[in-house]
């Protein structure tokens, strides 16, 4: 991975495996990251709230933060109504976060880097936001996609470009995270790379400044991480909000 910055996202298959000898369900890198992200936000838990306690400790304050600052993200973009669905909410989160943060260890391999991941969580929960909208308003979820006092003559292709731009979230929404994991990853390498070359060339005195840059690149990425878990929650609760009432 030391020419091409492109190859830290490539899929390895670690375990071939086929479901009936049609359907390839081989074991990859991309398979075994998802299981030790799981694995690490089942420990995380585990540890920040193996012993609860009136006057809570620090892992138990970090977890108890972070569903109230959610809790809180989800009232304010979809109101009190959306508290039943504070579940997907917190999940969702979590899950992105710890994907792109994994991705920052070295030689470690970021999931949401993947256009298929982030499109398939896209598709999903619009996909379910549908049927929210549905089951809360019933077939006048429609009127979703009818821009108020438009004249009859406008109404069919307005109404097209309404259920598009519907449509369309799924891929803004998957484009957006995978878009940035992939740029920051691959940025990353191109500096350490380029580091790398300048301490072969000039020697060991570049190695403070090799290290200075690429630690604040680090720190950089890190908040890119949480900002891009951040947008996708936020953005998955005006959705939500949208499913919810009918704003039209």
């Amino acid at each position: 991975m030391l020419f091409n910055p492109l190859e830290q996202f490539e899929v390895h298959v670690l375990l071939p495996l086929r479901f009936l000898g049609i359907f390839d369900v081989s074991f990859t890198n991309y398979s075994l990251t998802l299981l030790f992200v799981l694995g690490f936000i089942a420990l995380f838990f585990i540890l920040c709230l193996f012993r609860l306690t009136a006057i809570p400790t620090h892992p138990q304050a970090l977890a108890e933060m972070l569903y109230k600052a959610l809790y809180t993200l989800l009232k304010q973009q979809a109101g009190q109504i959306a508290h039943a669905y504070f579940p997907v909410v917190f999940t969702l989160f979590i899950f992105i976060l710890f994907c792109n943060l994994f991705g920052l260890i070295p030689f470690g391999f970021t999931a949401t880097a993947q256009f298929i991941l982030t499109l398939s969580l896209a598709f999903a929960l619009n996909f379910c936001l549908i049927i929210i909208g549905f089951i809360e308003h019933g077939i006048y979820f429609l009127k979703k996609f009818i821009p108020s006092g438009t004249p009859m003559w406008l109404l069919p292709g307005l109404s097209v470009i309404e259920v598009v731009s519907y449509l369309i979230r799924t891929i803004s929404l998957s484009v957006r995270l995978f878009a940035n994991m992939l740029a920051g990853h691959a940025l990353m390498h191109i500096i350490s790379s380029a580091f790398v070359n300048l301490v072969a060339k000039v020697g060991y005195l570049a190695i403070l400044l090799s290290t200075v840059v690429i630690l604040a690149v680090m720190v950089l990425e890190t908040g890119i991480a949480f900002l891009q878990a951040y947008v996708f929650v936020v953005l998955f609760c005006i959705s939500l909000s949208e499913s919810l009432e009918i704003s039209h």
